[in-house]
């Protein structure tokens, strides 16, 4: 088809919806107007781990955005305690209502005044937005009165009076807990127009799955894989090394509860079995106790789900010679009458014990009856569980290998290099390749999975996402689980990263890997999470004179004395970009009784000469192609008036 037909082809689809020279005109000018809108906020986050409560609160204050937000508006007429009173009553509404019931002061009095203050707070928040997207993130009980409150012309009427009968309306139809719930909600909405989660929801904290609920009833979220969320990805579709890291991730820091509560994960085979097969080993011992079982039982379950998982590695790679790895499979490399390992360079190495009862010498990676049994117990459980289908669900939807977002390149991990620098290959594929082959795998295995279908060596390249050599989500020379437990010597427990840690510091390195990507230009950044930062030291997490920033800063309560922070968020808004370096949070309800706030370091660190409009994003330009094609449209419509003839490509 020629050129003229495909333009033809295009106005005729373009004229379906816009039949008239007079709809053509009004549309350019309402995507116009939206173009010249401030750009909406982004909100980067990584590497929660599980840490619920910190997450919902960075997600309640949006990294100090509805703070800042609030001292904009009420700064010069509130105290800092009566601040601290508002922001905390923001994030948390049905928490102070109940202690202002029980106080029994005067309930309607403080209605009113909280309600002025969150219906100014909101209409600032939406000031970003057209009335139209504001409408569709507001929540449906109260959507209309909200968009009046917000939207009215308070120079034609008394706004007061107005305020005040419609509040009093409010209260005594007892709403008003419902619609301050709903109009915080619409804040916390509104201050944030996307948000960006740069991997790992799961690992040890203990609530990934509180976060995941959150995100799942978020509009706007998006995640990029990290090696933990692949994990459990993997586990889902029932690939039995994915079932086993996860299971031994979970059961090192004592989140039974998550397993069998969160996902009703049974544990009850593995239990039996454990218990009867198993010895107590101290080596296996919880490093978070569990209150649903003793430390040594949740041991000798760990200790079975380790020979388990050593096996399903070892059953994989001997499937994949190309993976690379065949110095990983270690139960074929161990000297069972000597006690020693050779992983490959010839030197025998001692283990600290020799008690592989359940490994058979001559075979070694053959599941023993009883871990068969366990095996598909565990796999059936991670493949049926409801909930943890709605979550992979989620991840798949809007998950990733990598996202670019206005001129930003976001990833976990790393894009694995050669330590010259060039890019290292899988099969082949490297730099932006690769990632597309990954993405594209775990597309394949998910989607065989969803038609009750294993496709096995698409799933199998799932778990070698986990700890691959060449994997991106990885980032590492090798995973040292054996050597921990089996190896005394410490240098047998050291994880080489890969040499793209070393080339992410070098401007031009990131320049040409943004390049490659197809991203180029002044204010373009890649964004990393996956390798925590450590503040304490002096590192910084802006890297290659502020081309590429790493917002892992140590989420997770186990890396806080190591990174002397409890992470990074970043906001990327219409002024610029600022990194908010956030101190360890307590609990939500210490937060609420103190009304107190995390404490933040903000940095700003790029700010534009010139304030961003929508017509500068992603979505600004594809706003731009639409008018290109309905200013083509209507100067066919003026033609064909000029010719006094009907139009026909519509029809």
């Amino acid at each position: 088809m020629e050129n003229t037909d495909y333009r033809r082809e295009y106005l005729r689809l373009l004229a379906q919806r816009y039949p008239s020279a007079r709809a053509a005109s009004a549309e350019i000018i309402n995507l116009d107007a939206i173009m010249r809108l401030p750009k909406g906020t982004e909100h980067f986050m990584s590497d929660l781990h599980g840490e619920y409560e910190a997450f919902c609160h960075i997600m309640n204050n949006c990294s100090g955005v509805i703070r800042e937000k609030a001292e904009q508006l009420f700064g010069n007429v509130m105290t800092d305690k009566e601040m601290d009173e508002f922001a905390t009553f923001v994030y948390y509404p049905q928490a102070l209502i109940a202690e202002m019931k029980a106080k029994n002061e005067d309930l309607r009095s403080w209605y009113v005044t909280q309600l002025h203050r969150l219906v100014e707070l909101c209409r600032s928040a939406a000031s970003k937005y057209t009335r139209s997207k504001v409408r569709k993130l507001l929540p449906e009980d109260f959507s209309y009165v909200i968009d009046e409150l917000i939207n009215m012309d308070r120079a034609d009427f008394d706004k007061e009076a107005y305020y005040h009968e419609i509040f009093n309306s409010i209260i005594e139809l007892n709403r008003a807990e419902s619609f301050i719930v709903a109009l915080t909600d619409a804040i916390k909405r509104l201050a944030v127009d996307s948000l960006h989660i740069v991997g790992d929801v799961f690992d040890r904290g203990e609530n990934p799955d509180k976060i995941l609920d959150l995100l799942v009833s978020r509009h706007n979220a998006d995640i990029q894989w990290g090696n933990h969320d692949i994990s459990w990805i993997g586990a889902h579709m029932g690939n039995p090394a994915c079932v086993f890291t996860v299971m031994d991730i979970s059961l090192k820091y004592g989140n039974l509860d998550l397993l069998e509560d969160g996902y009703g994960i049974s544990l009850r085979k593995l239990s039996s079995y454990a218990r009867a097969g198993m010895d107590e080993d101290e080596r296996f011992y919880p490093v978070v106790s569990s209150a649903a079982e003793t430390d040594a039982d949740v041991a000798k379950m760990r200790k079975a789900i380790f020979f388990m998982l050593m096996k399903a590695e070892g059953q994989i790679l001997s499937r994949h010679p190309e993976y690379g790895m065949g110095d990983r499979i270690v139960l074929k490399m161990i000297d069972y009458k000597e006690g020693t390992i050779d992983f490959g360079d010839g030197k025998k190495i001692a283990l600290n014990r020799c008690d592989f009862k359940t490994v058979d010498p001559a075979d070694p990676l053959r599941y023993t009856p009883e871990e068969e049994e366990v095996t598909e117990s565990l796999c059936r459980a991670f493949m049926h569980s409801e909930k943890l289908t709605r979550h992979i669900a989620f991840m798949m939807e809007h998950g990733s290998a990598y996202k670019i977002s206005n001129d930003n390149l976001i990833f976990h991990g790393c894009i694995p290099l050669n330590a010259d620098g060039s890019y290292k290959t899988f099969q082949g594929r490297g730099g932006k390749a690769l990632l597309d082959y990954c993405d594209e795998t775990v597309r394949a295995a998910y989607k065989a999975f969803a038609k009750g279908r294993t496709d096995k060596n698409a799933l199998d390249f799932v778990w070698y996402l986990w700890c691959g050599r060449c994997s991106p989500l990885f980032g590492r020379e090798k995973i040292t689980t054996f050597e921990r437990v089996y190896v005394d010597d410490a240098k047998y427990h050291q994880e080489t990263r890969n040499a793209y840690y070393k080339y992410y510091n070098d401007k031009a390195f990131c320049e040409r890997l943004l390049h490659d990507f197809g991203i180029d230009g002044k204010y373009s950044h890649i964004i990393n999470g996956h390798v925590p930062v450590k503040k304490k030291d002096g590192e910084s997490p802006i890297k290659a004179e502020g081309k590429l920033i790493v917002i892992d800063g140590g989420f997770c309560k186990a890396y806080h004395a190591k990174t002397g922070i409890a992470g990074y968020t970043l906001i990327y808004n219409s002024h610029g970009l600022r990194l908010c370096a956030h101190e360890p949070f307590d609990t939500i309800e210490k937060a609420i009784e103190n009304r107190s706030d995390i404490h933040s370091e903000v940095t700003v660190f790029e700010t534009r000469e010139n304030r961003l409009r929508v017509s500068d994003t992603d979505t600004g330009r594809e706003l731009a192609e639409q008018v290109e094609g309905l200013k083509a449209l209507l100067e066919y419509y003026q033609d064909c008036a000029a010719a006094g003839i009907a139009p026909s490509v519509g029809k």
